[in-house]
């Protein structure tokens, strides 16, 4: 396996990875709070980016990266993706930035569970060395919260005694999952889910066009979550889910068992087909708890959800039925592949459950 081949734990399946992205797009709040700081002489040793999952945090912190490797000065992040240092640091040769993230283990070829102390550890050697290059140094950590124990012990001291002219960004989508320490000793960006506009952009950028919206709708504002939707087939599936409540509260049993065999098919690069399907159904009781609330979603995210959603879950009453469904829905989920149930029997259990689900 050559260097080309081996998994990036940071870069979501479908997409180019973050330190490609030419721009930030959505989160300007974010982007005016580190330039306001970086202008104004307060610029923070640490750096903690947070939000939901594919919201721009990884496209951030290599932006940031870029702006202070390239001298930083400038009113705005964009830097030229020709200059020299943003080549260098795409081809992660630039010895001035170093990316701590889940190693490959050597053995099987695939990625490690857990950022290991060994990895945080390089930060020492880091630091001490890349002084003598002279200039500013960045490290960047995705994620922060996939730190094991001695990992994040490790980090903290780096922390505690930060080195001069050097800056620390982490990634976290889990930030509760941090030490209170990492988190009080670094400043907090927070990211926010992508509005419409912004969504079309990016995957329009990617070339997934004609289902935007729908994956937009479906994602919740994460173009990650978006990508990883359109290489899965995730909007087909989707609308499966939501033609077995179409005669609610009976339901097709030969449908159901096609989703069923759906999840039981083997995980591929572009993702676990289990946890495709089960993503799906709880996003779809989500949805429908909202519209017992709110109204149904709009835009939809398949053909006719909205008079499903709205005649299956027509006020707070069932709103608050279709939420107690999802959260036993995730509770079997989590339970089944503990003990590690067939995907096919472990599904095919939930949509049982799901069609004894009272009427509203």
């Amino acid at each position: 396996m050559t260097a080309e081949d081996l998994p990036e734990a940071d870069r979501a399946s479908g997409a180019p990875h973050p330190r490609d992205s030419r721009q930030v797009l959505g989160q300007e709040s974010a982007v005016s709070d580190f330039l306001a700081a970086a202008q104004a002489g307060r610029m923070h040793h640490g750096w903690l980016l947070t939000g939901p999952r594919g919201t721009g945090k990884a496209t951030l912190a290599w932006s940031m990266a870029k702006w202070l490797l390239s001298g930083g000065g400038s009113d705005r992040l964009d830097v030229d993706p020709e200059a020299p240092v943003v080549r260098r640091i795409r081809a992660l040769s630039e010895p001035r930035l170093l990316l701590v993230r889940r190693p490959v283990d050597e053995k099987s070829g695939r990625l490690r569970a857990e950022i290991t102390v060994d990895e945080v550890r390089r930060l020492q050697s880091f630091f001490h060395m890349s002084a003598a290059e002279g200039g500013h140094r960045v490290a960047i950590i995705d994620a922060a919260d996939e730190m094991n124990m001695a990992a994040a012990n490790a980090l903290l001291k780096q922390l505690e005694e930060p080195p001069r002219d050097a800056t620390l960004i982490l990634i976290a989508h889990q930030p509760g999952r941090l030490l209170p320490t990492i988190r009080s000793r670094c400043r907090e960006l927070r990211l926010h889910p992508l509005g419409p506009e912004n969504m079309g952009r990016i995957l329009g950028d990617l070339g997934i066009d004609g289902d935007a919206e729908r994956l937009g709708a479906l994602a919740g504002g994460s173009a990650g979550e978006a990508v990883r939707l359109a290489a899965q087939d995730g909007l087909s599936v989707y609308a499966s889910i939501v033609r077995l409540f179409v005669d609610f509260p009976r339901m097709d049993r030969r449908a159901a068992a096609s989703l069923a065999e759906i999840a039981a098919a083997r995980p591929g690069a572009e993702g676990d087909p289990f946890d495709l399907v089960v993503t799906l159904l709880d996003r779809f009781l989500t949805r429908a708890a909202r519209t017992g609330l709110l109204g149904a979603p709009l835009p939809e995210a398949a053909p006719g959800e909205a008079e499903v959603l709205s005649r299956i879950s027509p006020d707070q009453r069932a709103a608050q039925l279709w939420a107690g469904a999802q959260a036993e829905l995730s509770a079997r989920a989590r339970a089944g592949r503990a003990v590690n149930l067939d995907p096919s029997a472990l599904v095919m259990d939930m949509l049982i459950g799901l069609a004894n689900q009272p009427a509203a």
